[in-house]
């Protein structure tokens, strides 16, 4: 019997988000189905939509056609490029999941989905459905955060010519400096899964050059990976206290590293991954010419070290929407992650010293991100120099999902690091954009941190112009700073905030960055601060 070929089918006032992505024909078998019965693929459709879905008469005006009509949309070599599947394997449903995964991670694609169409004689076709992103991207942002306003402007184009490559000219003026820069990323050189970046940045206080050229572990049953990255950067660096600028340094980096991975592939749902590979590292630091000497510099340091890492990864993954992003399909990875590496740094290899390095890290979900999820993280590293224990760091990050409804989300977050002996360019700041927004940008800094947030995000229906997805928060943020600041003032204990705030969510921009517009009031602190905080940010979540 031949089940027919798929028609999609789109109602005027859905939206082609990952809900409304049509499925596939009633009665086909399910996918796990298929692959027990070992069905083999057949022919692999492309169902590539523009950025605006011109059947809904929603979306079908002179605007929005035009946009459609100057954007490219993706070639089918690229999303051929980054399918873990051919014609003619068996079917797996792991596979094609992973498949769905590896193509949301394009900034192009607001999604994507892979159904099967036909099935007939052990033989399943299968289409690909993606939705095309604007990316050619004229940007200006104006932000405050902090009590410091950050202006952006910037013009990039994030699938050139369709073909899934970048380019970005950005401008940037924030409290730190002003820079300009240019950026080129291709994710998959040359049809291959080797990835090149490349950026420049001509900056107030000094010049970055970054490039990578890598081959990662682009899927679970990668055999192999290899990379060369090239990084050299030249800046002023201030220290702050009380959201001031206290000192300033002048630093410069350079760090240049070769590696090589491999790993048996997927075995009985987990993965185990070898990493070897010889790093660079020279940190060299010194006064700023009329500028305000910090008490102590920084220390330079120059490792030059052969490493080598052990990587356990558990293939588990869910998907859903509306955590930290709306409207939209999020892949988290809820399984668990351990990760270990060590490498010394000699004399013989022309390091300043004999230091023995270290890094551990750790992941392990628990429930399920559909309704009750706790996400925990957390890592291990420092290095002994000459034996004595030097820039140790524990952290741990906790995430709490719990949907109360379809449009309400309650979330808790943990976020703490004990330190000890820090370098002095490594301490860590809380104040503004880096946690509680109702405290000036960088308004303590130590060796040590804890902050903890709770949140009640809402998810509206409101969908203005079909082009943003709109949300709430309300919020509190808890936190302290302690531990060694040469320059900072004795630690003010526990600070608090309360606030709300707007989430907007562009759905046919690329990226997937929120904007963020709070208020927030701090409860504790220096008098003399504003007692109303406003805040206007883009993040990577909700």
């Amino acid at each position: 019997m031949a089940w027919p070929a798929f028609a999609q089918q789109v109602g005027e006032d859905i939206d082609p988000t990952s809900e409304a992505i049509a499925a596939a024909p009633s009665g086909l078998p399910s996918g796990k189905s298929l692959e027990a019965e070992a069905a083999i693929i057949g022919s692999i459709t492309f169902d590539k939509q523009n950025v605006f879905d011109l059947t809904n008469p929603k979306e079908n005006n002179a605007l929005y056609r035009l946009a459609n009509r100057w954007h490219i949309v993706t070639r089918d070599s690229v999303i051929r490029n980054q399918l873990l599947f051919v014609e003619g394997d068996v079917y797996s449903e792991r596979l094609v999941r992973e498949t769905e995964r590896v193509l949301r991670q394009n900034a192009f694609f607001y999604d994507a989905k892979i159904e099967p169409i036909r099935y007939e004689d052990g033989v399943v076709d299968l289409r690909v459905w993606t939705r095309d992103l604007w990316t050619l991207m004229p940007g200006l942002s104006v932000s405050r955060s902090g009590g410091e306003n950050r202006v952006r402007m910037s013009l990039s184009e994030r699938n050139l010519l369709g073909r899934g490559t970048s380019v970005r000219l950005t401008y940037v003026d924030n409290v730190d400096r002003e820079e300009t820069s240019f950026q080129y990323f291709d994710r998959n050189l040359g049809k291959s899964w080797t990835s090149l970046f490349v950026e420049y940045a001509d900056a107030s206080d000094g010049d970055t050059a970054d490039l990578r050229v890598v081959r990662p572990f682009y899927q679970l049953d990668a055999r192999w990976s290899a990379g060369v990255t090239f990084f050299d950067n030249a800046q002023e660096v201030s220290f702050y206290d009380l959201g001031n600028e206290a000192a300033e340094y002048a630093a410069e980096y350079q760090r240049h590293n070769a590696f090589y991975g491999w790993s048996k592939g997927l075995t009985d749902g987990w993965v185990r991954r070898y990493t070897a590979g010889f790093m660079y590292d020279d940190n060299l630091f010194s006064p700023v010419p009329n500028g305000d000497l910090p008490v102590v510099l920084p220390q330079d340091r120059r490792l030059v070290y052969p490493y080598f890492g052990v990587e356990l990864v558990q293939d588990r993954f869910e998907s859903t929407s509306n955590r930290d992003q709306m409207e939209r399909t999020e892949d988290f990875f809820i399984g668990a992650r351990l990760w270990a590496s060590v490498g010394y740094a000699s004399e013989d290899f022309g390091s300043d010293r004999e230091s023995l390095l270290y890094r551990m890290e750790f992941s392990q979900g628990f429930g399920s991100i559909e309704k009750k999820a706790l996400l925990l993280s957390g890592s291990f590293s420092g290095r002994f120099d000459d034996g004595t224990g030097t820039n140790t760091a524990l952290s741990v990050n906790a995430r709490y999902y719990n949907q109360v409804t379809d449009k309400r989300l309650f979330f808790m977050t943990l976020d703490a690091m004990a330190g000890e002996n820090l370098d002095l360019d490594n301490l860590v700041d809380l104040g503004g954009d880096t946690g509680l927004r109702g405290y000036p940008l960088r308004y303590q800094t130590g060796e040590s941190r804890f902050l903890f947030t709770i949140e009640q995000r809402y998810f509206t229906d409101w969908y203005p112009f079909r082009l943003f997805r709109v949300g709430g928060a309300v919020f509190a943020d808890a936190g302290r700073v302690w531990g060694n600041n040469p320059l900072g003032s004795a630690p003010l204990g526990w600070l608090k905030d309360v606030g709300i705030g707007l989430r907007l969510a562009p759905t046919r921009a690329s990226g997937r960055d929120v904007i963020h517009i709070d208020i927030a009031f701090p409860l504790d602190g220096d008098p003399t601060i504003d007692r109303v905080q406003f805040l206007i940010e883009s993040k990577r979540s909700f």
